[in-house]
């Protein structure tokens, strides 16, 4: 059979609508997250700012030392050491994800203005950040955000947005304590999901973390896509 004639009107498929919708949205989200803040002052110095502080160093060293039985365990505010590297770990890779993946997403716009061999590297970036993020997410991030004590087997907080009070207090006492002092403590205060709401969100979180796993699986044992 020969092969049609250079001709850049003949397309044959590469991403399914699944892909394309999901890219789209991956992209639509990590940009919200990028431009919803305050004020700029806010979102660096205030204490529910998820940028990574000089406490959070002596947070992560007073940790090590309670580990060794060495001192007591730290006080945490409303974000953890763990919790903002937790969000940067993600965020500083979307836009590699992002780049790259409109880049192979339209190889000949891209080919036009750069060697060709660029494409392979793009490539190549594109799957090793892929794979990353979801090794870091089902080993890292499942482990903190889930698997620990007091949270298995699930985080209710992605869901349901809140958690029991006297549960934070106990892991985060500072935020509390700063919403006592700021008078802002009962108007955080909310009901507690229904059930029937928990009953979806704990069916959909698992079937969500089937299919993560699943696909975790493809990328590592399935030669035909790893290349």
């Amino acid at each position: 059979m020969k092969s049609p004639k250079m001709n850049n009107q003949v397309r044959i498929i590469r991403f399914s609508i699944f892909h394309r919708l999901f890219h789209l949205f991956i992209m639509v989200t990590f940009l919200t997250q990028a431009v919803t803040w305050k004020s700029l002052r806010q979102s660096l110095f205030h204490p529910d700012s998820l940028v990574p502080r000089l406490q959070d160093v002596i947070d992560l060293g007073q940790r090590v030392r309670w580990f060794f039985g060495l001192g007591p365990p730290p006080a945490f505010d409303r974000w953890t050491y763990w919790e903002k590297f937790d969000y940067w770990a993600i965020f500083w890779g979307m836009p590699l994800l992002g780049v790259t993946g409109l880049m192979l997403l339209y190889p000949l716009v891209t080919s036009s203005f750069l060697p060709g061999w660029v494409l392979n590297v793009t490539l190549l970036l594109h799957r090793a950040e892929a794979l990353l993020a979801m090794l870091y997410i089902f080993i890292i991030h499942f482990t903190i955000g889930h698997f620990r004590h007091g949270m298995f087997p699930m985080n209710e907080c992605m869901f349901a947005g809140s958690v029991e009070l006297e549960e934070i207090r106990q892991e985060k006492p500072l935020w509390i304590v700063r919403l006592e002092e700021g008078g802002k403590l009962e108007e955080a205060m909310v009901p507690a999901p229904a059930r029937w709401f928990r009953v979806v969100y704990f069916i959909f979180g698992y079937l969500a973390l089937s299919v993560g796993l699943y696909l975790l699986f493809i990328i590592l044992f399935y030669h035909n896509y790893v290349g």
